[in-house]
């Protein structure tokens, strides 16, 4: 068969062909009398190998190797194959992700998607500087698309840097809330923090339905961050969660300041007081949780608090009775 014919029936065009000829790759089996290629059927099978090893994309040095090593194992080259392909779909996707953060940022000509670019790489730059800064210019300057906000919040380790990213967040409105409760579901229990720091820097609203659903999760650490943010916030539901904070001794100051600023409301002075009390009764508790609960109460106002000091103050623990004599001090004082 001739090279044209081979073309047309193979699909490989006849300067491909000649180009596997001087390759060594496919050498015709004859030549006609007039010096033309002439294929055999072995040819041509060999043709249709190689377009099948190539549309697996290996090169034409592997296909050869493939085809005429008679050691030749391929599992080393496939898995090599694999790593190659998902190098080049992860490019692939990272390039239409950051194509489709331009579009949505509706670019009104070049200038502006040159500077949503540059805001783009500045949020991943290695310098924690060039990075702050490009979270303050996208709300100062050129808006960028909240999803790419998100997933520099969610991935930044620099307190500085995650500080201007959660602000830029939240001066952004609410846009990007639902990205950030998916950050709650995250298996990364560092994702799921920041994911909730970021909630809390949004005012109220849907946020603090939000952080008030992150009360139940799971993971104690995001139910801690939100109960600080309700607690600001005056949300009662807190409550708990603050006590228990106090009790353990985890962002214990915190707790305590944020269990006092809900107590300016009576009802909640009442609730946090009874909390409070009903956990020193607790004869399971360690000497220093009940100090630290006896201290929780000297900023709760009302009638209960100041008996339950009362009692305290004759504690058989001198640690807990000498703290509660203080604070009756303090209050008792003109």
């Amino acid at each position: 068969m001739l090279i044209g014919d081979v073309a047309r029936r193979s699909g490989v065009s006849a300067r491909m062909l000649r180009h596997y000829d001087s390759l060594g790759l496919v050498r015709p089996t004859g030549r006609t009398d007039g010096g033309y290629r002439e294929y055999s059927s072995e040819d041509i099978r060999r043709i249709f190998h190689i377009e099948s090893l190539r549309s697996l994309g290996l090169s034409l040095r592997d296909v050869r190797r493939a085809l005429d090593d008679p050691g030749f194992a391929p599992s080393e080259l496939v898995d090599d194959l694999i790593r190659q392909t998902r190098e080049r779909i992860a490019d692939e996707t990272e390039l239409l992700t950051r194509l489709g953060r331009i579009g949505a940022a509706e670019p009104a000509g070049w200038e502006d998607v040159l500077q949503v670019v540059a805001l783009l790489q500045a949020l991943r730059s290695k310098s924690a500087g060039t990075r702050q800064r490009a979270a303050l210019s996208s709300v100062e300057e050129v808006p960028v698309p909240v999803e790419a906000l998100v997933e520099a919040a969610l991935s930044e380790s620099d307190p500085n840097v995650a500080g201007a990213l959660r602000w830029a967040l939240a001066q952004g409105g609410a846009g990007g809330l639902a990205l950030l409760a998916e950050g709650l579901g995250s298996p990364v229990a560092e994702v799921r923090k920041r994911a909730v720091q970021s909630i809390a820097e949004f005012p109220d609203g849907e946020a603090t339905a939000l952080l008030q659903d992150a009360l139940a999760h799971p993971d104690v650490v995001v139910r801690r961050y939100a109960a600080l943010s309700l607690g600001a916030r005056g949300v009662a539901d807190a409550v708990p969660t603050l006590i228990d904070m106090v009790v353990e001794e985890t962002n214990d100051v915190d707790a305590a300041d944020a269990l006092s600023a809900l107590a300016s409301d009576p009802a909640l002075a009442e609730q946090i007081a009874t909390g409070l009390i009903d956990c020193l009764a607790h004869g399971t508790l360690a000497s220093s949780a009940r100090r630290r609960l006896t201290q929780a109460l000297a900023d709760i106002p009302g009638l209960t608090t100041s008996r339950a000091l009362a009692d305290l103050s004759h504690d058989e623990d001198r640690a807990v009775a000498l703290t509660a004599a203080y604070i009756l001090g303090i209050r008792d004082a003109p």
